[in-house]
């Protein structure tokens, strides 16, 4: 396409984050300072379930303003209908949940094949692929491990972030280029 040109075009969609925080009530304390030490231009997934609504709107809105200080791409856990009211950047869901394309970035959780098909079918831009490891949030789950991993994004049509006991040695071990955490980076 840049061919067609005479002169360089930018490409105007911001590029995905290599890595990603998660909120969740664990970390809540720590967010502030967790969005401030990461590179610029990672991105926020903001969850926060354990939050009434009212106050998990202001919540957001704190590190909203607090991760674009910093360069940082804000995803809202939920559906895009309240991803655009709160001035997200994206949305984060089941791929059953994620919904039809609407101009913002879509981030589907995918944890089987199944779900994989499913979040190709409704066009997420990215996928969350988990559990990596074994994981605080799922103790005891059975987890994909890395060659799991690498066989499940072999599959994927979209960039994937891995999730899940994700730490930045584990990601630099396993040579895993995209990735995000809760307790990994908080």
């Amino acid at each position: 396409m840049a061919r067609c040109y005479s002169v360089l075009v930018k490409n105007r969609q911001p590029s995905l984050p290599k890595l990603w925080l998660i909120s969740d009530a664990r970390n809540d304390a720590r967010l502030e300072h967790a969005l401030a030490r990461l590179p610029r231009g990672s991105g926020l997934v903001f969850r926060h379930y354990h939050l009434s609504p009212e106050a998990r709107q202001t919540r957001f809105d704190a590190l909203l303003r607090l991760a674009r200080r910093h360069g940082h791409r804000t995803v809202l856990a939920g559906d895009t209908a309240l991803a655009r009211r709160w001035r997200a950047d994206g949305v984060y869901a089941s791929p059953e949940r994620l919904g039809r394309k609407q101009g913002m970035l879509r981030l589907a959780t995918v944890h089987s094949l199944r779900e994989l098909a499913i979040a190709h079918r409704t066009g997420a831009d990215a996928l969350l692929v988990s559990p990596v490891f074994p994981t605080a949030s799922h103790p005891g789950a059975q987890t994909l491990g890395a060659v799991g991993l690498k066989l499940l994004s072999a599959r994927a049509r979209v960039p994937v972030i891995a999730l899940g006991g994700m730490t930045r040695h584990r990601a630099r071990t396993a040579r895993i280029a995209r990735w995000a955490a809760i307790d990994g980076l908080s």
